[in-house]
């Protein structure tokens, strides 16, 4: 969250490093007087009334020109865009995790669009989502949204929500059979493993001067490591080598007691947002059966005192004008409708927390959109470095993970995982 949140897990251990310096524009001094502007968004997140919108909304205001919508996935920020970018046949305007955004600056693949700051926002931004996206004092990737993870449960199998983490696992124990998991969690799920390392006060690496000192092993991490393992081992019987996907799925089948997702899963749960690509052969899903769904509830996961919630990883995308773009002032216009209270405001009746804040109060007043809000007042995000989406890349921390779930020793498998999270930070 992604995400992503999801706010969502990244793929592609080949993905080529990004490196280098942010550089300025490389398109032609002057613009086209027409043409068609590429935007790349990411996954379905992005509901098709804002696309529509933009879509609409620029070529009223840009006479002779096109705007096309390309969807891309969370694997091709990973794999493809940066040759993408590099090329002379660049999209213009291009959504990337929150995590990846100083990335692709550092790079010099954004451009820099601090003169358009306040015509997107200014201080009504996102505060957060504007600090993953400036770099050297610069902007270089506007907030989009924002989102959390909550925990999702059903009252035909959950009797009351957890007072602590603690007890949150042994709920979670309790409920766990051959065929159930109490709460689903699959060993490559690492953004919702992060919480359990933060809530005992761990840290995924901390700065000290221009070196980064990576703290799985620390004594805190360990502890919510420990933790974890016993989720994984007595908890839930979703694959130890598997990620989030099959998430709704289990939970819609009676397969699962809690499961931690991003807000807007209320959608796939309840069938108001379907999910599934039927054009690419997948089965589409409206949601879980009535009498499953109609009573869905939802909360912050509790931190280790009653009252208090753990730390979750604070979900997200940005949206960025490509350096190589033929028509950047064009993409600053688009940037500005997306950046627009009017679709800012489609974003937030999605369940997405919008990047420009006045647009909250569109938010659903519901127990999800609550459990959400509270969740993010607690919420921290990964690493400031610029090579941060090459540790992302490397899929070091859900291949540690995978390890841990299955059974292996967690301070062996936490020290090796800070030497390599090391090296890339530090390279």
């Amino acid at each position: 969250m992604k995400h992503k949140l999801g706010a969502f897990a990244l793929v592609g251990a080949s993905a080529v490093a990004l490196a280098g310096c942010a550089g300025g524009n490389d398109a032609a001094s002057t613009e086209p007087e027409t043409g068609d502007l590429t935007v790349w968004l990411v996954g379905t997140d992005t509901p098709q009334t804002a696309r529509d919108h933009l879509t609409e909304t620029f070529e009223a205001e840009n006479e002779g020109w096109t705007l096309t919508i390309e969807e891309k996935t969370w694997a091709d920020v990973s794999d493809t865009y940066t040759a993408a970018l590099s090329s002379n046949d660049s999209p213009d305007v291009v959504e990337v995790g929150n995590t990846q955004a100083l990335g692709f600056a550092d790079a010099g693949l954004f451009l820099d669009i601090s003169d358009i700051q306040e015509q997107l926002g200014g201080d009504d931004l996102l505060s957060g989502l504007v600090d993953a996206g400036t770099y050297d004092g610069a902007l270089y990737a506007a907030p989009y949204y924002a989102g959390g993870r909550v925990v999702f449960y059903s009252p035909m199998m959950v009797d009351e929500v957890p007072a602590t983490l603690e007890d949150y696992v042994a709920v979670g124990e309790a409920l766990t059979t051959d065929s159930v998991s109490g709460i689903y969690a699959p060993g490559k799920d690492w953004y919702n493993a992060l919480p359990y390392i933060w809530a005992y006060g761990g840290e995924i690496a901390v700065q000290d001067g221009d070196t980064w000192d990576a703290q799985f092993s620390s004594p805190e991490s360990l502890e919510g490591l420990e933790l974890l393992q016993q989720v994984y081992l007595n908890a839930s019987v979703a694959p130890a080598d598997g990620n989030e996907l099959m998430a709704n799925i289990a939970f819609c089948n009676g397969e699962a007691g809690f499961i931690s997702s991003p807000a807007w899963a209320e959608g796939n749960l309840t069938g108001a947002w379907p999910w599934g690509d039927e054009a690419a052969g997948e089965e589409v899903s409206e949601g879980c059966p009535d009498t499953y769904a109609e009573d869905l509830g939802a909360f912050a996961l509790p931190g280790l005192t009653e009252g208090e919630t753990a730390p979750i990883f604070a979900g997200g995308s940005n949206v960025a004008v490509a350096t190589k773009s033929a028509a950047p002032e064009k993409a600053k216009a688009a940037l500005e409708i997306m950046l627009s209270e009017d679709y800012q405001v489609l974003l937030a009746e999605q369940g997405l927390t919008p990047g420009i804040v006045s647009a909250a109060s569109a938010l659903p007043d519901t127990p999800v959109a609550q459990a959400q809000a509270a969740a993010l007042a607690n919420s921290k995000g990964t690493p400031a470095s610029p090579n941060w989406a090459e540790v992302e890349a490397a899929q070091i921390i859900p291949d540690a993970l995978v390890k841990i779930a299955q059974g292996g020793d967690v301070t062996e498998i936490a020290t090796t995982l800070d030497e390599q999270v090391e090296a890339i930070l530090n390279g």
